[in-house]
């Protein structure tokens, strides 16, 4: 049996868990002295590339990816624009995304289309050493399955998948900013599970981004993850040490200097959220959260959510409402929203089951009522284990504040 907090010891608890997102708490964290890339290379100079066919609205190319196993590797990669869509409107430059696929994923060309068709110059490679028809590349680099992502931790660094699925985002970004019709300046780079995975790990690694949007993935893998079981459990505690210190986004997403909108479901079965929230933690800049009621898992590329937050970094989009820090006093909360749009719900949601059953685990919603600029209700009860706030604008689009986690 948990025993009960003060009200205002529990508010000021609350306080130190759930930072305001739009506050700026410290200077982002250096990176760490084990980290393998060589981030000027890849940065400074853009990949060679080849055209494999431009005679389609999806583009498809090749660019030179990091050698291995010493032999030199190539990355195909979908490519679309307005431009490859033959419309008219909008003219060149173009704002420019990167898009990372998850697990069981590959380069998809409707995610490079629907990005275009909203006006972007949109990049989506393939991270599993494979070409267009979905078979491994002569020169292709490492699959995607646990052997290369877990099991080769012994094998030299610029061999494991990590490292190379890494490069090759960081490569891709590079060749899309060198595109003679992309704005070099306005780019972002969003992935789905996996490819939020690495997503966490680039923000930290390539400043040139304007905003980094890591769809389920997060760091803490070792702790709190789908992989515990299978994979964390079965190494030595020196492989685990080893994957952890070079592989976890943990060790890098706290250096990330732009602005990070992070988007998960309440039962994610790959990434729980005391994992998330640890995760979310780490980071010193803007922060913009998502924490959707039962959100499905899977390659879904049309969360409306998606679309506005890019829009408002890099096409100067209406923003969308932000949660600020949940106060709890004598059992009632209250949160500041910052919107600019008329809300049209705000509602708080909780869970008392225990984090290591996050995919089962069921969550209570209450209504919460709508001021000017705050919105209150009844606090969650103490033996809550997670806990957020959210707020839906007439968009349709769903904010929150930080998961709130407690032990």
């Amino acid at each position: 049996m948990r025993s009960s907090l003060p009200m205002r010891a529990l508010a000021l608890t609350v306080a130190m868990i759930c930072a305001m997102p739009l506050a700026r708490a410290a200077d982002p964290a250096p990176l760490p002295a084990t980290t393998p890339w060589d981030l000027p290379r890849l940065q400074n100079a853009p990949p060679a590339y080849t055209w494999v066919h431009q005679d389609r609205p999806i583009h498809a190319l090749t660019y030179a990816g990091e050698p291995y196993q010493g032999r030199a590797t190539r990355v195909f990669a979908y490519y679309a624009s307005p431009t490859t869509l033959g419309a008219a409107a909008p003219q060149p430059p173009y704002p420019g995304l990167i898009l990372v696929h998850g697990g069981g994923g590959k380069a998809f060309p409707e995610w490079a289309r629907i990005w275009a068709e909203r006006g972007y110059a949109a990049l989506a490679m393939d991270l599993a050493g494979c070409g267009e028809d979905g078979q491994p590349l002569a020169d292709g680099g490492p699959g995607q399955g646990d052997d290369t992502k877990f099991h080769a931790i012994d094998a030299p660094v610029t061999d494991q998948w990590p490292y190379h699925a890494v490069a090759n985002v960081i490569l891709a970004h590079s060749l899309l900013r060198s595109l003679e019709e992309v704005d070099p300046e306005r780019t972002a780079v969003t992935g789905i599970s996996w490819g939020g995975y690495l997503t966490c790990i680039v923000a930290g690694l390539d400043p040139r981004f304007k905003l980094a949007m890591p769809v389920y993935g997060c760091g803490f893998l070792h702790e709190n993850s789908a992989w515990v079981a299978s994979q964390f459990n079965n190494m030595t505690p020196e492989h685990r040490t080893q994957w952890t210190t070079l592989w976890d986004p943990s060790q890098y997403i706290g250096a990330a200097t732009m602005p990070v909108a992070f988007l998960n479901g309440t039962n994610d079965f790959a990434y729980p959220l005391d994992s998330y929230a640890k995760t979310c933690q780490l980071v010193q800049t803007t922060k913009h959260f998502s924490i959707q009621l039962r959100m499905p898992h899977g390659h879904i590329f049309d969360f409306p959510e998606c679309f506005l937050f890019v829009d408002q970094y890099l096409k100067d989009g209406t923003p969308l409402p932000v949660v600020g820090t949940p106060q709890v006093v004598d059992g009632r909360l209250t949160a500041p929203v910052t919107h600019t749009l008329p809300l049209v719900s705000a509602r708080l949601h909780y869970t008392t089951g225990p984090h290591q059953d996050n995919p089962a685990r069921e969550w209570i919603t209450r209504p919460l009522e709508i001021h000017s600029q705050t919105v209150s209700g009844e606090a969650p009860p103490a033996n809550a284990t997670a806990w957020y706030v959210d707020v839906t604008d007439e968009r349709k689009a769903v904010t929150s504040c930080a998961p709130i986690i407690r032990p």
